[in-house]
C-alpha cells in the first residue's frame, strides 16, 4: 500500500472507531488509536519530505477511486503528492500528533475524551484531504470538511453558550467566504472545462487578457476567477473583513487552537492561493489585492494585539497577523517566503499556544494575564519553551551582514525578514513598510505576555502578598472603575488587582501554580526544537534562489529571479527587522518591567485610541448594526408577519376556521325532525327544476 494513502485514511479510520465506540471501551483506548494514527502518519510524512528535499521527488498522482461523473464533468478521487504537499504533510501530522500527545495530560479530567480524539483526527484527515487534492472539487471536501471539523471543536463544550456561539460565528462567517470559493470553482470549470489542478495551470497563462461576463459588465476573466478564489481564502484565513471569527474561536479547549490556529486550518486559504499560484500570477490586479489584504490584516491584528489581556486572544491575533505576511508575501510573487513562514509559524505558534495552554492548566484554567506574574520559578520547563517561541516569532537573529557570511537565528527570523526583504526586492515599499512596522508590534506584545506572565510580583490570588493585599483593598473599599488604567492596559496595581473580581476568580484562592503533566511538557520539548532551528536548517530550500527552484520543481510559482534579487537589498533593509525587533523588546520591557504604571499613563492618555483598539477596530459592532440585527429584523418580520400573520393566518387557520364555522352551519340543519329534512328536499328540488328550465 503507498504511504501516502495510509497517512491520509489513518486518522479517518482512528476517528470513525474513536468516534462510534464512544465511551464503550472508556478512555485510553480511542486516545491511544488516534494518537498512534497520527503518530504513523506524522513518521511516514517525514521521509517524504526529506525525499523532495535531498531532489528525489517528483510529482505522482495516486489514484483511489472514481468519485463522480456528470456529463463532460468527470472527477477523480486521487492524491496529489508533490514538495508543497510533502510541506503540508509534515506541517499537520507533526502538529497534530503533538497536539494529540498533550490533549492527554490537558483534557484528562474531561468526561468527553473519545469524542474530543475523534474530533482531532476527523479535522486532521479533513485538512489532509485537502492540501493532498489533485482537483478542485477534492480540494473543496476538505475544505468544507476543516470547516464542520472546525465547529464541532470550537463548540466541543457544547453546554457553555460562549462556546456555542463562537462555533456557529465561525461556520457563518466561512460561509460567506466559501461562497466566493464555490463561484471560483464554477467559473473555473467553465472557462477550463476542466477541475483537475494540473489541466488548469498549465492553462491559465493562455486566458491572459481575456474577458468574462460577471454581474452586470465584463471583466479580466483571470482577475474575476482568482478575486473570487482569494474570497474563500480570506474566510478560511481569517483575513481582514471576514476574521472576527478567529479570536472568539478560543472558546475551544487550547489544544483547538494549537491545531487549528497554528498549523492547519487557517493556513488553508495561503496553501490554496500557493497552490493555484500559476492563475494569480496572470493578473496582476488579483495580486495586488492579496497584497493589500495581506498587509491590511497583518497591521490591524497586530495593533488589536497589543492591548488584549487574555493570553490566548493575544496569540489568536498573532495568528491573525501572520497570515497577513504569508498573504502579502504571496501578493508580491514570494510563494517560497510565504510557504517557508507557513512552515515555521506551525512550530512556534504550536508552542505558544500549547505553552499557554500550560500556563492555563498551571493557573486552574485562568487566562487573564493581570492575574498571572512571577510564573517562572513556578513552571520553569514552560517558561523556557514560551521564551523559545517568543524569540521565534519576534524574528531574534544575527543578520547577514558585516562580514557574517551566513545569517543565524530563530524560526521566525529566518522566514520573516525574507518576506520582508522580499517585499523590497518586489517594488512594494508599503507591503515592506508595514511589514516593519508589525515586526516591532509583533516584538512588543510578544514580550508583554512573557513579562506579564513570567515576571514581575505574583498577582495570582494563591500568593500571600496578594492576599494581604486584596485585604487592604476591600478594607479601603477599593473598586474598579470603568475609565482606562494600568489594569486595563495589561497591569495591575496588586491592590487595584486583587480587589477586582474576585468572585470571578475566586477558583484561584489558595491554589499555587505548577508544572504541567509530561504528556503536555514533552510536546513543548518537540516543538521548542523547530521554533529554534527549523529556519536555519531549512531556510535554503525554501527561498535560496537554486535551491528553491531545484526542491519546489514548479509545484509553485517560485520565482528566483525575486528570491536572488532579496539577497541583493540593501544594508539598512536587512537591518530593519531586527532594528524593529529590538524596539519592540525595549518598548515591552520599559513599560512592564522598568516603569510598570507606564502601560496604565499611555492607556489613559490615549484613551480614545486605547478604546479602539481595545473594542477590535468596531468590526464586531459594525457587523452587528449592519448584518446581524437587519437579519434578525427580517427573521422576526418574516416570522410574525409572514409565517403567523399571513401564511398561519390564511392557510392552516384560516382553513380550519372555515371548516369550524361550516360544521356548525351544517350541524344547526340535522334538526332530527322529518318536515324539516322533507322541506329542504322540496327546495333543492325546486332549485334543481329551476335550472334545468332555465337553461
Amino acid at each position: 500500500m503507498s504511504p501516502i494513502l495510509l497517512i491520509v485514511f489513518l486518522p479517518l479510520a482512528a476517528a470513525v472507531i474513536a468516534g462510534l465506540s464512544n465511551k464503550t471501551f472508556g478512555s485510553v483506548l480511542p486516545k491511544a488509536l488516534t494518537t498512534g494514527a497520527l503518530f504513523v502518519s506524522c513518521a511516514l510524512s517525514w521521509p517524504i519530505f526529506i525525499q523532495y528535499l535531498h531532489g528525489g521527488g517528483e510529482q505522482t498522482v495516486v489514484p483511489v477511486l472514481n468519485w463522480m461523473t456528470s456529463g463532460s464533468l468527470q472527477v477523480e478521487w486521487a492524491l496529489r503528492v508533490d514538495s508543497l504537499t510533502a510541506v503540508m504533510l509534515v506541517v499537520i501530522t507533526s502538529v497534530s500528533a503533538l497536539v494529540h500527545l498533550y490533549s492527554w495530560g490537558y483534557m484528562s479530567e474531561d468526561p468527553d475524551q473519545p469524542r474530543f480524539f475523534a474530533y482531532l483526527s476527523l479535522f486532521t484527515f479533513a485538512m489532509l484531504m485537502l492540501v493532498t487534492a489533485d482537483n478542485l472539487v477534492q480540494m473543496f471536501f476538505g475544505w468544507e470538511g476543516v470547516g464542520l471539523a472546525s465547529y464541532l471543536l470550537i463548540g466541543f463544550w457544547f453546554r457553555k453558550p460562549s462556546a456555542n456561539a463562537a462555533a456557529i460565528k465561525a461556520f457563518v462567517v466561512n460561509r460567506v467566504g466559501d461562497l466566493g470559493f464555490m463561484l471560483g470553482i464554477f467559473g473555473t470549470y467553465l472557462v477550463f472545462g476542466t477541475v483537475s489542478i494540473n489541466e488548469i495551470l498549465a492553462a491559465a497563462p493562455g486566458m491572459h487578457g481575456s474577458t468574462i461576463g460577471f454581474l452586470w459588465f465584463r471583466a479580466d476573466t483571470m482577475t474575476v476567477l482568482c478575486l473570487l478564489l482569494f474570497l474563500g481564502a480570506m474566510g478560511k484565513s481569517a483575513q481582514l473583513g471576514l476574521h472576527t471569527w478567529l479570536p472568539d474561536a478560543m472558546e475551544g479547549p487550547t489544544p483547538v487552537s494549537a491545531l487549528i490556529h497554528a498549523a492547519t486550518m487557517v493556513t488553508a486559504g495561503v496553501f490554496m492561493v500557493c497552490r493555484l499560484s500559476p492563475m494569480f500570477e496572470t493578473s496582476p490586479v488579483a495580486m495586488g489585492v492579496v497584497t493589500f489584504v495581506g498587509a491590511a490584516t497583518c497591521l490591524f491584528a497586530a495593533t488589536v494585539g497589543l492591548v488584549q489581556t487574555d493570553i490566548k486572544r493575544v496569540i489568536a491575533y498573532s495568528t491573525c497577523s501572520q497570515l497577513g505576511y504569508m498573504f502579502f508575501a504571496a501578493g508580491v510573487g514570494a510563494y517560497g517566503a510565504a510557504m517557508f513562514h507557513l512552515f515555521t509559524h506551525a512550530f512556534f505558534k504550536a508552542l505558544l499556544f500549547l505553552g499557554a495552554g500550560s500556563v492555563i492548566h498551571a493557573m486552574h484554567h485562568e487566562q487573564d494575564m493581570r492575574f498571572y506574574g512571577g510564573l517562572r520559578k513556578h513552571i520553569p520547563l514552560t517558561f523556557w519553551t514560551m521564551m523559545f517561541g517568543t524569540l521565534a516569532i519576534t524574528g531574534v537573529g544575527i543578520p547577514a551582514v558585516f562580514g557574517n557570511p551566513t545569517a543565524f537565528g530563530f524560526a521566525g527570523f529566518h522566514s520573516k525578514d525574507a518576506i520582508i526583504e522580499a517585499a523590497w526586492a518586489a517594488g512594494v515599499p508599503s507591503a515592506f513598510w508595514v511589514g516593519v512596522f508589525v515586526a516591532l508590534l509583533t516584538s512588543f506584545y510578544s514580550w508583554r505576555v512573557v513579562f506579564l506572565t513570567f515576571y514581575g510580583k505574583p498577582r495570582w490570588a494563591g500568593s500571600e502578598h496578594i492576599q494581604h493585599a486584596a485585604h487592604d483593598a476591600h478594607g479601603h473599599d477599593s473598586h474598579h472603575d470603568d475609565a482606562p488604567s494600568a489594569e486595563d492596559a495589561g497591569y495591575a496595581p496588586d491592590a487595584h488587582h486583587a480587589a477586582h473580581d474576585d468572585h470571578a476568580h475566586e477558583g484561584t484562592a489558595g491554589y499555587h501554580p505548577h508544572e504541567s503533566p509530561w504528556a503536555m511538557l514533552i510536546p513543548l520539548v518537540l516543538l521548542s526544537i523547530g521554533a529554534i532551528a527549523a529556519g536555519f536548517v531549512f531556510h535554503g530550500f525554501f527561498i535560496e534562489a537554486e535551491e528553491g527552484a531545484h526542491f519546489w520543481n514548479n509545484a509553485i510559482a517560485f520565482d528566483a529571479h525575486l528570491m536572488h534579487a532579496m539577497h541583493e537589498v540593501p544594508l539598512w533593509v536587512k537591518l530593519s527587522a531586527t532594528v524593529a525587533m529590538l524596539l519592540g523588546f525595549g518598548g515591552a520591557w520599559y513599560a512592564y518591567i522598568k516603569r510598570p504604571s507606564f502601560a496604565g499613563a499611555v492607556a489613559s492618555n490615549f484613551r480614545v485610541l486605547y478604546t479602539f483598539l481595545l473594542n477590535k477596530w468596531y468590526f464586531d459592532e459594525l457587523y452587528n448594526f449592519l448584518f446581524v440585527r437587519p437579519a434578525f429584523a427580517l427573521g422576526r418580520l418574516l416570522w410574525k408577519a409572514g409565517d403567523e400573520g399571513t401564511i398561519d393566518r390564511f392557510g392552516p387557520n384560516g382553513i380550519a376556521r372555515l371548516v369550524q364555522l361550516g360544521s356548525v352551519g351544517t350541524a344547526r340543519l340535522q334538526s332530527g325532525y322529518l318536515y324539516t329534512y322533507a322541506f329542504i328536499m322540496l327546495i333543492g328540488l325546486t332549485a334543481a327544476l329551476t335550472w334545468v328550465i332555465a337553461g
